[in-house]
């Protein structure tokens, strides 16, 4: 159905958002992970708008881009000054971009009240600014700043900015919901109304998420003809975000038909991750392609299914976009996910084994005292051993201790924490500090190993959760935990539940040294 271009702003309007702040080797890699993945433009801040943002396209300009082009943003001339002497649209040519985003008033309102122009003053703003900027090689994209809104209050008025941008050498008319208001349904019939008036022209289209419709509103905008989409990488922006880019790229190209980007739409996956960590923010697991559940499958109807015939119940083939089909285990889950499970532990045994029937009897009675496997691979894996009995403990726990001090002493160290463990007929008594008493412990308990087992020593936790299980008891009630644990290679997941919140971290620690130990047989076996 033809191609389209994607502006990426997520170092300009993403840097906008709450909790976001980009240093200058942070935009250097955002730049370089959109470059990869094939974006058209990356509309990568206002360079007059502080010396970081300058410093930025000065080592930019360094870069070889393989399929982007640089974009510097900024706002239309000062009123009562021409813009050859307005130091921030002069600072767009000091940015040495090929391209540049210019914002203009579309919504009289906005003229009137905002601005405090007239709207004949707006309209000669708006063509001096890019006839300034176009005479000086620039390619100009005119971000029609509310424009949505400005039509739906004076159609004729916010036509005639686009008019007067047109005269001023606009090559890209890009429409923009500044509020985030809008509906689908008026994108789709003011875009079409637009791209009619202006049929030479490239119309785009500029959405925010307010009213929680970006992504919709973004795809109504290509079908009613908009051919440049902008939008940020994974939704971050200004209150409510933008449209997220990572959701509309494979909406556009997977199921519209447009090619949308140069890269391979298989490296999506790593691509918002890669964007997430450099912005400091976890990628949530329902978001939409490319988050942990977008094919997770827990129904046991659902797996069997999905078994089956994947596009039963997954609208996509997860690898399209980099991601990975999951089957979780629950109570709910039922034979068929045990047996997908099942099939990296014990291949050898079927849907009719007697021991598939045990192993999903234990994991109800293990989820019935509170454990949860679906994200706890790890825990799982020595849950079956320990059925098929397979499983040879490493260790006897024989007592733990903790301690902890309020108030806290000097320094970081709060608890501290005493175990005496069994190896083979040997005892070690070892204690240690930490911040609280299940840091003290997980030191603790390496340190006593360790003397057994030196490949501990590479063993560190990396994540820590705590759930409470039932809520009416308040402080009584069970919990459970997570513990994500990596040796420098290698990630697994644990779990441990009781009504001891102690209790249970030790549980998930037991099985996270259990399983990097039955592993490390394993390698060497």
């Amino acid at each position: 159905m033809g191609r389209l271009e994607i502006l990426d702003t997520t170092l300009r309007d993403g840097a906008q958002g709450e909790g976001i702040s980009f240093t200058v080797s942070d935009k250097l890699n955002v730049v370089k992970a959109l470059d990869e993945l094939g974006v058209a433009y990356i509309e990568a801040g206002n360079p007059g708008s502080n010396p970081k943002d300058m410093e930025f396209f000065r080592l930019a300009g360094q870069l070889t881009l393989q399929n982007a082009t640089l974009v510097a943003f900024g706002s239309t001339r000062r009123k009562n000054m021409p813009a050859e002497q307005d130091d921030n649209v002069r600072s767009l040519l000091l940015a040495n971009t090929p391209a540049v985003s210019i914002f203009g008033k579309c919504w009289k309102m906005h003229v009137t009240e905002i601005l405090r122009a007239t709207p004949e003053e707006n309209l000669v703003l708006v063509e001096d600014t890019l006839r300034f900027l176009t005479n000086n090689g620039k390619e100009v994209i005119f971000d029609a700043e509310h424009f949505y809104d400005g039509y739906k209050d004076d159609p004729a008025y916010a036509l005639s900015v686009l008019e007067a941008a047109c005269r001023g050498g606009a090559g890209t008319l890009c429409l923009c919901d500044t509020n985030g208001g809008a509906l689908p349904l008026e994108i789709y019939e003011i875009t079409q109304a637009v791209c009619a008036r202006f049929a030479d022209k490239k119309v785009g289209v500029h959405c925010h998420n307010d009213a929680g419709c970006a992504v919709a509103n973004s795809l109504l905008a290509v079908k009613a003809g908009a051919r440049h989409v902008q939008g940020t990488f994974t939704g971050i922006g200004e209150r409510c975000g933008n449209a997220d880019l990572s959701v509309i790229l494979p909406n556009l190209q997977l199921k519209m038909g447009y090619q949308a980007m140069t890269g391979h739409m298989s490296r999506l996956y790593d691509s918002v991750r890669k964007v997430s960590e450099i912005c400091n923010m976890p990628v949530g697991d329902g978001k939409p392609f490319t988050g942990s559940s977008a094919f997770a499958h827990k129904g046991g109807m659902h797996i069997d299914g999905v078994s089956k015939t994947p596009r039963s119940f997954e609208h996509i083939d997860p690898e399209w976009v980099g991601n990975k089909r999951r089957f979780l285990l629950s109570e709910v889950s039922g034979k068929q996910a045990v047996l997908l499970k099942l099939n990296a532990v014990a291949p050898e045994l079927t849907k009719d084994s007697p021991q598939t029937a045990r192993i999903l009897e234990a994991l109800k009675e293990r989820e019935h005292e509170g454990y949860q496997y679906e994200a706890a691979d790890a825990s799982f894996e020595l849950l079956v051993k320990r059925v098929l009995g397979k499983f040879e403990p490493h260790f006897k726990l024989i007592m733990y201790k903790t301690f902890g001090e309020f108030p806290p002493p000097e320094g970081d160290m709060t608890a501290n924490a005493m175990v005496k463990v069994d190896v083979g007929g040997n005892t070690e008594i070892t204690a240690a500090l930490g911040n609280g008493p299940v840091h003290a412990l997980d030191q603790a308990l390496r340190k006593a190993l360790g003397v057994f087992y030196p490949a501990l020593s590479d063993v560190h936790l990396t994540d820590y959760k705590v759930r409470m299980l039932e809520t009416g008891q308040a402080t009584g009630s069970r919990v459970r935990v997570l513990i994500v644990s990596s040796d420098g290679n290698r990630e697994w997941t644990t779990v441990g539940a009781s009504s001891d919140i102690i209790e249970a971290s030790f549980a998930a620690l037991v099985d996270s040294i259990e399983y990097k130990l039955c592993w490390e047989e394993s390698r060497w076996a």
